[in-house]
């Protein structure tokens, strides 16, 4: 059974005592952690257990949301009966409706024989459907049925079935949301959530973060002969003040890391942030730990936009300094002088955030701009591949062709370069 909500029962401290009920609910699930918000959500699965009505499980990624749908089950009325998983975001949308209800013999192409779903495997028992957002439309209107009727039938078939069963959900998506933007039922979402329990985020869980930590070093120093890890002051702070996107997953996975190469040792503040991420999502309260910020195709728009209104200030210079030198030949170029819709200054901010990319400019430049009566206007694409090319090139150039320290110049990650790479049919090795 997964550990990820574990840690060790002696260290925890609560000003709220808790009933044996939920102690003894927590060491059979290997649950500890004393945030009111987590055993707040422990208390609400304890308590609908016994009552027969469909729950929602609302966490983000990595929270432990698959321990509240198996303490709904054991301690419930079908304990006895079957207790199924399906990750729905992990089933392709053509074969989703044949996994959960069946399929008829010949109902499609590779359907040699009759197969039961797990709605029919699991009869009398509880179904956990967890990313049930991902679910399609259509197997949405066929889950709904199932919870109205308790009626389904086989991909491939014209006979209704009945099954009992219970239908725990999980997600990490606001399904209201979900709803106004068309990609889930409304009616479906009611009946889903009758009840509804959150699984707090592991940056609300205070000291529980600790008890985690220590208990993933004993776990892994105990599996792999290895001396557990310990934490210096500064570190045990860093670990609660981080925001830790991945929630307890993240946590684990840094823990074990830490354990592997730093076995035996005192976990400084600086040692724990090398491990965190490059980008981790930065902590509250104003501390230097490294930040995730998902990547965003507007900054990458904005930035390209920049790019380009500084090489347009690039030329107006270079053709101010022409001019000066009375060399008058650019004018057959077919560049002229712009009109003031497009200003570009030398000093643009879009210059002097990028100076990586762009060496200085002549300060004797002044507000001229650049305009091109004769040319047709190019599309808003072609303008921003033009620029988001030139970008890279230069980001390479001046790199060596290095393509990490490209993409850093360029405020993009690795994976976006590349790609831009390939849609701008780069020639680069």
């Amino acid at each position: 059974m997964s550990k990820l909500l574990t840690a060790f029962s002696h260290t925890e401290h609560n000003d709220t005592p808790v009933s044996e009920e939920i102690q003894r609910v927590k060491q059979r699930f290997s649950i500890i952690g004393n945030s009111p918000a987590l055993i707040g959500a422990v208390k609400r699965a304890v308590k609908v257990a016994p009552i027969d009505l469909s729950v929602l499980v609302y966490g983000e990624s990595g929270s432990g949301k698959e321990f509240f749908p198996k303490i709904i089950h054991f301690f419930g009325a079908r304990k006895h009966k079957k207790y199924i998983a399906v990750n729905c975001g992990a089933i392709p949308e053509g074969t989703i409706d044949s996994e959960l209800f069946g399929h008829e013999k010949g109902a499609f192409t590779g359907a040699v024989a009759s197969r039961k779903g797990y709605f029919e495997e699991a009869d009398g028992g509880t179904i956990f459907l967890d990313e049930v957002a991902e679910l399609p439309l259509t197997t949405q209107a066929r889950l709904l049925r199932v919870l109205e009727t308790g009626e389904f039938m086989k991909v491939g078939s014209s006979q209704v079935q009945k099954t009992d069963i219970r239908i725990v959900a999980a997600t990490n998506v606001d399904l209201l949301e979900a709803v106004k933007a068309g990609k889930f039922r409304e009616d479906l979402y009611y009946r889903l959530s009758t009840i509804l329990i959150n699984v707090p985020p592991l940056r609300d869980r205070g000291d529980d973060v600790l008890l985690l930590a220590r208990k993933f070093s004993s776990d892994f120093s105990e599996k792999y002969m290895t001396t557990p890890i310990t934490w210096s002051e500064e570190a045990r702070r860093a670990l609660q003040i981080y925001d830790w996107p991945g929630n307890v997953r993240q946590l684990k996975n840094v823990v074990e890391q830490l354990s592997l190469f730093d076995a035996g040792t005192e976990i400084s503040r600086a040692t724990l942030l090398e491990a965190l991420p490059a980008r981790g999502k930065s902590a509250p309260r104003g501390e230097s730990i490294p930040s995730l910020h998902p990547h965003s195709y507007e900054a990458e728009r904005e930035m390209l936009w920049q790019t380009l209104f500084g090489m347009r200030a690039e030329i107006a210079a270079l053709k101010q300094q022409l001019k000066k030198h009375g060399i008058d030949g650019y004018e057959e170029s077919g560049v002229n002088i712009m009109d003031d819709t497009l200003h570009a200054p030398a000093q643009s901010r879009g210059m002097m955030r990028y100076p990586a990319l762009f060496g200085p400019i002549s300060s004797q430049v002044d507000d001229t701009l650049i305009r091109d009566e004769e040319a047709p206007i190019q599309s808003l694409d072609e303008t921003e591949k033009d620029s988001g090319r030139t970008a890279i090139e230069e980001a390479l150039r001046r790199t060596d062709g290095n393509k990490k320290q490209a993409a850093e110049m360029l405020n993009i990650s690795t994976r976006t370069l590349y790609r831009k790479i390939h849609e701008y049919g780069l020639d680069v090795k």
